[in-house]
């Protein structure tokens, strides 16, 4: 992560003081492939002793993030708190120039700077310069995984299993399928009579043609149905609930809470009933949640009752209606 270099530099301290602002005393050093140049002068003034250092970078560079550090030595060798750290950013794109300079200073008291610092008429200060490294890092490229499996889908290259639905035939590897979903790999490599099978036929009331399409499309791309371009469309609530109980069947827990975002997004006063029984119908918790929070805002309550899918949540899960009405009166209790 860091790319430290450190330079002592021994000043002689009469030489030192004597030297005038434009005779400085240089040292150069490298840090992060880069060169700089140090420049101290010796002022004083009413406050004290004043080390002013200046940096110079001598290399032509775009960015650069790092540190500089220096710090006087005292006369047992021991590091002094008198210091001056600096963070460095530089970035050329914002500059006109080639080389970037910086200047700091170390403050003394008056009379303490040959008292504390000055060993056999020299003062030790040592100089650093840390690189981040952030500056010079490969630029890597997003991933293209879930382009090359998809493509895979497009040819019927190295394929050994098809799958029948909906009257159209789906060409697909044992390997990828059993490698994305405990399901398939039960099925697949399993005691399951599809283990012997070159070609699985999924009846309507297993799953429509659309959903399959969506699932078999995230099992090789990862990515959601609603971002995927084959010939349908996902904006409905009931496309989303067929692909979410698909992915609940198949275990498939990423694209489940992808579709349950969806869902979620999309949800109404005339949708929540329906998104709610899904969800509990279909194992997830966080959307059954929302949903339930949803509901229990007035105006919404008062229009979700009178849908129809309040009324087959009614029919088909009474224990969710149990949970709604615990709710309601919880909240008039309150």
């Amino acid at each position: 992560m860091a790319d430290p270099s450190f330079t002592e530099l021994k000043l002689d301290y009469l030489e030192f003081k004597n030297h005038g602002l434009g005779n400085p005393i240089s040292e150069y050093i490298s840090a992060g492939h880069y060169t700089w140049r140090i420049d101290c002068h010796y002022t004083e003034d009413d406050e004290g002793d004043c080390i002013n250092l200046y940096l110079f970078l001598r290399s032509k560079l775009k960015t650069f993030d790092g540190i500089f550090e220096a710090f006087l030595v005292c006369k047992n060798g021991a590091p002094s708190s008198r210091a001056k750290r600096s963070v460095l950013n530089v970035d050329t794109k914002y500059t006109n120039c080639d080389t970037v300079s910086w200047r700091g200073e170390i403050l003394v008291k008056p009379s303490l700077l040959e008292s504390r610092y000055v060993t056999n008429g020299a003062i030790t200060l040592i100089c650093g310069i840390v690189s981040l490294r952030g500056n010079w890092s490969i630029t890597v490229p997003a991933s293209e995984m879930g382009n090359q499996f998809g493509s895979l889908l497009d040819s019927p290259d190295g394929t050994d299993l098809s799958f029948s639905v909906g009257g159209e035939t789906f060409r697909a590897h044992r390997t990828v399928l059993a490698a994305r979903s405990p399901v398939f790999r039960a099925m697949l490599f399993g005691s399951m009579a599809e283990a012997n099978m070159s070609r699985i036929t999924l009846s309507p009331d297993d799953i429509d043609l659309e959903t399959f399409r969506a699932v078999l499309r995230f099992v090789y791309t990862d990515r959601p149905p609603v971002e995927e371009r084959f010939g349908w469309s996902l904006k409905t609530t009931e496309h989303f609930q067929r692909v979410l109980a698909a992915a609940d069947r198949y275990d498939l827990g990423r694209l489940k809470l992808m579709c349950a975002q969806k869902l979620w997004e999309t949800v109404s006063a005339e949708t929540v009933a329906t998104t709610l029984g899904c969800a509990e119908m279909h194992g997830c918790p966080e959307l059954k949640s929302r949903c339930l929070d949803f509901f229990m805002e007035k105006e919404i309550f008062k229009k979700a009752v009178l849908t129809e899918g309040y009324l087959w949540l009614m029919q088909s899960l009474p224990s969710v209606i149990d949970e709604i009405k615990a709710r309601v009166e919880a909240l008039i209790v309150f």
